[in-house]
């Protein structure tokens, strides 16, 4: 109270009063553009030269199969490929019953060697064998 009384008497004595702080900026429409190119830049660095990459290993695949590969399907078939049209493949399902089937190039999800083991099985054999590579 007292010192009410001193501001109201003097006010050249009065503490010096700081200028007003301002309240924060609320997450606006900056915060929004920030946030969008970080995301925009993500998606041109990360998912799309894996995307891309993903659909040219894919289209090798299709355009690498001929005939007597053995193919596994999406839907889980397995199959040796008979003959190959444009878009389609025939697939022999069994040798003993000369079962045939038809199926788009597209659902064809990998080709299976089995007298080349996948690379995998190739690194994993040779560390067996103590022959890893860089020792």
């Amino acid at each position: 109270m007292q010192h009410l009384i001193a501001v109201m008497q003097d006010p050249a004595k009065a503490p010096e009063k700081s200028a007003p702080q301002q309240a924060p900026a609320p997450l606006g429409f900056d915060m929004l553009l920030m946030m969008l190119a970080i995301f925009g830049v993500g998606y041109f660095l990360l998912i799309r030269p894996m995307r891309r990459k993903e659909k040219m290993e894919r289209e090798n695949l299709l355009s690498s199969l001929k005939k007597n590969d053995e193919v596994l399907t999406g839907s889980g078939i397995f199959g040796t490929i008979a003959s190959i049209k444009d878009d389609e493949v025939v697939l022999k399902l069994d040798d003993n019953s000369n079962a045939k089937m038809r199926v788009l190039k597209s659902a064809i999800a990998r080709i299976i060697n089995p007298k080349e083991p996948p690379k995998d099985a190739q690194t994993t054999d040779n560390a067996k064998a103590g022959n890893v590579p860089g020792k």
